[in-house]
């Protein structure tokens, strides 16, 4: 009974949310406003910037993948539709509305956009010639000082232009790559050969796109609707599939070793090495559209995909079924070893195991278009894990974002409808799954946009059942997670907005609030409540002094976890309310020359502290333009997770230096990071690490 008042509140409560968020927009409406779908507006776009944004907690993992996304496809203004259009960093609707009519009314080429958009979204924007053929083809290394293998490397190229077809390939020099995962019968465990170096193929496309069809065969990502029912894009809003070639830097060094026992020589077990690249396993097969009239000024549009992919998975989300007499799979993780000379095997330390099971996967989606804002559409996908080794029958986890059991996959039904100022969007889904204890689950998300030529606020309201298990769903969400999924057991509402006098001020803030609608890991849990809220000022009228101010809320009646850009890796703290305030100066000297200044104080409740935790991180920023093909850039930041001592949190200083040099249609890029452990040795719970140096360098051609 008690639960049951715990989830009636809940529901009020996050209601009352979504509606003091309807009505904080009518009281700020008259202010020229202007909202994105991301945290911040980057000051610069390219990869490595992004990734220290999101080491920074500036933005989230799901904005990194996105910005990632549209910066590697890229973004033709002048034939990307509204959807596309909306997903660049600083477009209302209201705007995408006018740069579109803009493009009916007079056909021409040039883009519709401002200069000064222009000059933020250049990372973002390309220019495809139908009939000319263009494309790049970039090199990407990274070593370390400590390495005692060959650097990692990754060749992207891609071309397009001709006959309407996009080819695209990643080819990558691994170092340090797993053998596939058998079982030894003889030991009755599970086997992976030692780690060697090898050349992979992971991503390659080919892609035909006409007037009222397309097709792509090789590696994609795909998504629709609401991105409830599927979407592996995290694109705002994603419209159908797009190609995928994409590759991830590494970010830090890992030790050397990976096996247990005697498996390494001592030096090894203490050194550390560069990590090889790597990259999302999204789907790899085909995929196809079909558009075309139907009468009445509708359109109709029908979309399938077929995947057949290998994908890796943690050894702590395996589960070896024929060792485990428990129906529920509570038994713990196989363990892994690997032969080395003679006889002799070792533990594996490695998280990931690569090519663990195969994945075959299809579906579609129909979509009826009555105008660019008003549609209706119905998406379907269903995915089947194969097991593949003999003698053992191996299952997933309860911790797994895979569902136990067998096969799985969604239904959903979305539809939208748009006139002057408002949008309106909804989605439906329910999901199935073979799981012992699951069966599938309902799920449902509705967004309310009000644009106007500077101004937009975005109210969504979400509920994803307890038994709703998705592992393809991009819905928004909280950062916790139930057996692997975000998306899953939440009851919530969260409200967004930015007001922007352009060049003068802007205001960005967003509140989510939201419960749990039954038990999670933990009995009891229904009806708690969790709340974060953050808010940023800045400050733009006068260039040589750009003051901003940003504060983070955080609050939770249980144990919480941000997972951030580490969500493969787990998450590294836990809490029960967090607040912290941003301040930042930036300034541009001279032209060419930038100096942006930051610290952060924060105030953490940890679950078993009498006191709280103070957490300081503070950054020095300088970019330099000698001339315009020379980029230079400087970043020192320090951290330190508790300023009360220096054993067993995160305390480190982080300094980068990079340069950009363009000739022609080639450019250079290299960075240097050093990084310092700043724990104390004679009281650190574990030893700090040495130094680290770290070497990242690129070069590119265009043609």
């Amino acid at each position: 009974m008690a639960s049951d008042v715990q989830r009636v509140r809940g529901v009020r409560r996050v209601l009352a949310v979504g509606w003091v968020g309807v009505l904080g927009w009518w009281l700020v409406f008259a202010v020229p406003a202007r909202a994105a779908p991301y945290e911040v507006e980057p000051e610069a776009a390219g990869e490595l910037d992004l990734l220290a944004l999101a080491e920074e907690g500036a933005i989230s993992g799901e904005t990194l993948a996105a910005l990632l996304a549209l910066r590697r496809s890229g973004v033709d203004p002048r034939l990307a539709s509204r959807a596309t259009l909306y997903g660049l960093p600083g477009l209302t609707y209201a705007e995408v509305d006018a740069l579109l009519l803009r493009h009916g009314e007079s056909q021409s080429a040039v883009s519709g956009l401002t200069e000064e958009e222009e000059r933020r979204l250049a990372s973002f924007l390309v220019k495809r010639e139908p009939g000319r053929l263009t494309g790049d083809a970039r090199l990407l290394m990274a070593f370390a000082a400590s390495d005692s293998l060959l650097p990692p490397a990754a060749l992207q190229v891609r071309a397009s232009g001709v006959a309407g077809v996009r080819t695209g390939v990643l080819v990558s020099l691994a170092r340090r790559r797993l053998g596939m995962l058998r079982r030894d019968a003889a030991r009755r465990a599970l086997v992976v050969d030692a780690p060697g170096a090898a050349v992979l193929l992971p991503k390659f496309y080919a892609q035909w796109s006409g007037e009222r069809a397309s097709v792509l065969a090789g590696t994609y990502r795909l998504g629709f609707g609401q991105r409830l029912t599927l979407d592996t894009t995290s694109l705002p809003s994603p419209e159908g599939f797009l190609p995928d070639d994409g590759v991830r830097p590494p970010g830090a060094l890992e030790r050397e070793c990976l096996v247990s026992g005697t498996g390494c020589e001592p030096e090894e077990r203490l050194s550390d090495v560069t990590p090889d690249f790597a990259w999302d396993e999204g789907f790899r097969g085909v995929a196809g559209r079909v558009r075309g009239p139907v009468g009445m000024g509708a359109t109709l549009s029908l979309t399938g995909f077929g995947s057949y992919q290998h994908r890796s998975l943690k050894r702590s989300a395996v589960l070896d079924r024929s060792a485990c007499a428990d129906p529920r799979g509570t038994c713990r993780a196989p363990e892994v070893l690997v032969p080395l000379s003679g006889s002799h095997v070792e533990k594996l330390t490695a998280r990931t195991v690569p090519g663990v099971f195969r994945e075959w996967a299809g579906g579609g989606n129909a979509m009826l278009s009555v105008s660019p804002r008003a549609h209706v559409g119905l998406t379907g996908w269903a995915a089947r894990p194969v097991w593949s080794l003999e003698g053992a029958r191996l299952d997933f986890q309860p911790s797994a974002r895979y569902p136990a059991g067998g096969g799985f996959g969604a239904l959903g039904l979305d539809a939208a409808w748009g006139r002057g100022a408002v949008d309106l969007f909804f989605e439906g889904t329910r999901s199935f799954d073979a799981a012992p204890d699951g069966g599938g689950g309902f799920a449902a998300l509705q967004r309310t946009v009000l644009s106007g030529a500077q101004r937009e606020l975005e109210v969504a309201l979400r509920y994803y059942g307890r038994d709703f298990a998705n592992p393809y769903s991009g819905a928004p969400s909280g950062p916790d997670a139930l057996e692997g999924l975000r998306v899953r057991n939440e009851l919530g509402a969260r409200v967004r907005y930015l007001q922007r006098e352009e060049r003068v001020w802007r205001v960005r803030g967003q509140v989510d609030a939201w419960t749990l609608p039954a038990d999670g890991t933990e009995p009891g849990t229904a009806g708690t409540m969790q709340v974060r809220a953050s808010a940023r000022a800045d400050w733009l009228a006068w260039p040589r002094f750009q003051p901003s101010l940003q504060v983070e809320l955080r609050g939770s009646g249980a144990c919480f976890t941000d997972t951030g850009v580490d969500a493969e890796d787990g998450a590294t703290s836990c809490a029960r309310g967090r607040q912290r305030v941003i301040a930042r100066v930036r300034s541009e000297l001279t032209e060419g020359v930038t100096v942006a200044v930051q610290y952060g104080h924060a105030r953490v409740v940890e679950p078993d502290a009498l006191e709280p935790r103070y957490d300081g991180q503070a950054v020095l920023e300088v970019r330099l333009t000698p001339v315009d093909s020379v980029k230079l850039g400087g970043r020192v930041v320090w951290k330190d997770e508790d300023l009360s001592e220096r054993s067993r949190l995160r305390q480190e200083l982080r300094t980068a230096v990079d340069a950009s040099w363009a000739l022609r249609a080639v450019t250079a890029r290299t960075r240097y990071t050093w990084v310092l452990d700043l724990k104390d040795a004679r009281t650190a719970r574990v030893p700090p690490d040495p130094p680290r140096h770290l070497f990242h360098l690129e070069v590119e051609t265009r043609f």
